[in-house]
């Protein structure tokens, strides 16, 4: 067949060696090893199973059943209950965090509430070095503390590739200080409340350059990064078990597999996090 090549785009910026590049599984949940992802030690830990059935099942239910809960569009198709500062002004994020807050809380309050705990426990591990930890905060407003989220895209992927940088630099945000992460490390947060046998994450050994993201034009969105344009970096593959809480530089560029089976679906309880001083981190969604 006659045609014209077409060349692909040059992708470029920052690659781990293989000791970065892996997750550390832990069976139990151990604080230290959240604060070395977040120092850019690895690309991130897996706690397995640590969230018990009963607490997964009660916090699905308030979820399912929550009046707050809302349908995201066709750019990620799913339900979430929460905010998110995406694509938006400042005030429009903390806007929604407010009215929403209500109804968040109502479905996190059950025993051994799970992002609570690690919440909990991380800003002790942190105290311990001198450092604080807390919600991030502008005009004296506070940012979402978590958001539940059910990814129902079939295409090839429920949340194509990304990276998370590209959100926290919108102009729209301009002054709050989540910008300031992006001088560290970017950390996704999910706790696992259910899964099929689909829906791993995947992630490339990659963190796109600036001049990268300016050239595709996704400095202010992070997406989408077309799979044939990561074709030369390293690929990892994390199963996701119901039960595992997993942090990881979401600097990189990152994807979600779909569930395929019709009766499973990928609910995850979600924030994001990361150093914005020497003595600070914080936390929104």
């Amino acid at each position: 067949m006659n045609g014209v090549a077409t060349r692909l785009p040059d992708v470029t910026g920052w690659e781990g060696s293989k000791d970065y590049f892996r997750f550390i599984e832990c069976e139990e949940l151990r604080p230290s090893l959240v604060t070395d992802v977040l120092r850019g030690r690895y690309l991130g830990v897996v706690f397995r199973g640590v969230v018990p059935a009963s607490t997964r099942q009660e916090l699905i239910t308030n979820f399912l059943t929550s009046p707050g809960r809302r349908t995201r569009g066709t750019d990620a198709p799913g339900e979430y209950l929460g905010a998110y500062h995406y694509n938006k002004t400042t005030e429009g994020y903390l806007d929604q965090t407010d009215a929403i807050r209500a109804d968040l809380d109502a479905a996190l309050d059950v025993p051994a509430e799970p992002l609570g705990e690690l919440y909990r426990r991380l800003r002790e591990e942190l105290a311990a070095d001198g450092i604080d930890f807390r919600s991030a905060r502008h005009g004296g407003r506070e940012a979402c503390p978590g958001v539940f989220r059910s990814w129902l895209g079939q295409r090839d992927f429920a949340l194509d590739p990304h990276e998370d940088r590209g959100q926290c630099e919108d102009v729209k945000q301009t002054g709050f200080e989540i910008q300031r992460v992006t001088q560290h490390q970017i950390l996704g947060l999910n706790i696992c409340l259910d899964n099929g046998s689909d829906g791993r994450l995947a992630v490339w050994n990659l963190r796109p350059d600036e001049e990268t993201r300016k050239r595709l034009g996704v400095q202010y969105t992070g997406s989408p990064y077309a799979t044939e344009w990561l074709t030369k970096s390293e690929q990892l593959w994390l199963d996701v078990r119901p039960g595992d809480i997993y942090l990881f530089n979401a600097g990189h560029v990152h994807a979600v597999e779909p569930v395929r089976d019709v009766n499973a679906r990928r609910v995850t309880l979600s924030g994001i996090l990361g150093f914005v001083d020497a003595e600070t981190v914080v936390s929104w969604t």
